[in-house]
């Protein structure tokens, strides 16, 4: 018996063409790399975070990531739903990703949270964009994509009580990268 390898069903979900909903699933590829380097990052913070404030970072951060990994799973059982099969490996993730490896290691509480801060903009902002897309070919997909959307704008809310003042101005206010983030916020 021939096996034959494909990365793409014959068909996708009743109600959509072949079409869409493989152009929804390509779309929800980068996605699920986008997501799995979140849980990723957040775990690294979770286990590089030091300082007075310590215990409840790191606990805080451990919610987020699981939450994280229940999107991974749904957006990868989404893709695989609509015809295509989903890819989760690292190497995939590394090669198609446009974005770099975060770049804090053992660091400060508030500078983990001022530079997932900006990880969190980055990622809310890609995945509004793909929202954006996804939304006039798949009122389903539209749905899950809105819902992690909520979840993770909250965890970010989270993260930044920590780094707002009484004035409600960001100590990371116009910081682009992780790293300058991290800089300038002062313990």
């Amino acid at each position: 018996m021939v096996v034959k390898r494909t990365a793409h069903a014959g068909y996708t979900v009743p109600g959509l063409s072949l079409q869409n909903g493989h152009k929804v699933a390509e779309l929800l590829q980068s996605r699920l790399h986008a997501l799995n380097d979140l849980q990723l990052t957040l775990k690294h913070a979770h286990w590089n975070v030091v300082g007075r404030d310590f215990i409840s970072v790191h606990e805080m951060l451990d919610p987020q990531i699981d939450l994280v990994r229940a999107m991974v799973d749904a957006t990868a059982e989404r893709i695989a739903t609509l015809g295509v099969s989903p890819n989760g490996l690292p190497g995939a993730l590394v090669a198609t990703r446009s974005w770099d490896d975060y770049s804090i290691g053992r660091a400060h509480t508030s500078a983990h949270l001022g530079a997932l801060d900006v990880v969190y903009t980055g990622f809310l902002k890609s995945h509004r964009k793909t929202l954006a897309e996804v939304g006039p070919l798949d009122a389903i997909t539209e749905d899950m994509i809105i819902s992690q959307c909520a979840q993770l704008e909250l965890f970010q809310w989270f993260m930044r009580a920590h780094l707002e003042d009484d004035a409600g101005d960001l100590a990371t206010a116009g910081s682009k990268t992780e790293r300058s983030a991290a800089n300038k916020v002062k313990e």
